[in-house]
């Protein structure tokens, strides 16, 4: 069954205006849907086939959007702040560098999971909260993969004790995680959860400060060595498939 949107929700959506400067478009017949000149705000369309035409521009209606950012260190992992940048500031900046942000959903999207402060690498940002949901829920155990230096050497016994799973906290134990390329103070560290904080405490926990975190991969999603930080791109069609495949 086609659900029909009205127009001027639609337009709303896709990042064209707020409700009162959609309505006007529409009343200075600006706006056409399929080549037709839309007359009432309260018309209905097909958003999954309809071709919008907007003061000259055209535009059609995409559900969901998907970008790979580089996050940058000094940023916060959040949608807006009082004192600090964020990531949507750091997209928001990207994004316009290649033309206006017209016909993105930016007040949906949202970053997957969070990254501190001061920690670089892989984010995802999407508007597909089912999507968000599956990746973060503890149940299905995505794997993320980080490169980490510590401030001293990463001996035998604190791989071990990272890979038997670790307390934490008080009543708080790490699942397994796995260890790779170990090379004195720095290694790739794989974790199947997401605590607070979780690798710099498993580090803590064996006697070592983590002084330089990134996240390589999450899930399928391996972060696109051609990405400075702070750069972003919008993922392959390939990349969202496996994603929503795998979850």
């Amino acid at each position: 069954m086609i659900i029909l949107m009205r127009i001027d929700k639609l337009l709303c959506e896709m990042n064209i205006g707020s409700r009162s400067q959609v309505k006007e478009l529409i009343k200075k017949g600006l706006v056409c849907a399929d080549g037709r000149v839309v007359k009432k705000p309260e018309t209905h369309v097909d958003e999954n086939t309809v071709v919008i035409t907007c003061q000259g521009k055209v535009y059609r209606y995409v559900p969901y959007v998907y970008y790979m950012m580089n996050k940058p260190s000094g940023v916060i992992t959040a949608t807006r702040d009082e004192t600090d940048r964020t990531v949507l500031d750091v997209l928001r900046a990207e994004l316009s560098k290649c033309g206006s942000l017209t016909g993105i959903p930016l007040k949906d999207i949202s970053p997957v999971g969070r990254l501190d402060k001061d920690t670089v690498g892989l984010l995802l940002l999407t508007n597909n909260g089912e999507l968000s949901h599956n990746l973060l829920s503890p149940k299905n155990h995505v794997p993320k993969k980080y490169f980490v230096k510590t401030d001293g050497p990463i001996s035998d016994e604190m791989v071990q004790a990272l890979e038997n799973g670790i307390m934490i906290g008080q009543k708080e134990k790490t699942l397994p995680a796995v260890i790779e390329d170990r090379n004195e103070n720095q290694c790739m560290i794989t974790i199947m959860e997401g605590k607070y904080h979780q690798i710099k405490r498993m580090f803590h926990a064996v006697g070592r400060n983590v002084i330089y975190l990134k996240r390589l991969s999450m899930g399928t999603l391996v972060l696109d060595q051609r990405l400075s930080e702070g750069q972003v791109r919008e993922l392959t069609k390939e990349e969202v498939d496996a994603l929503c495949l795998k979850t």
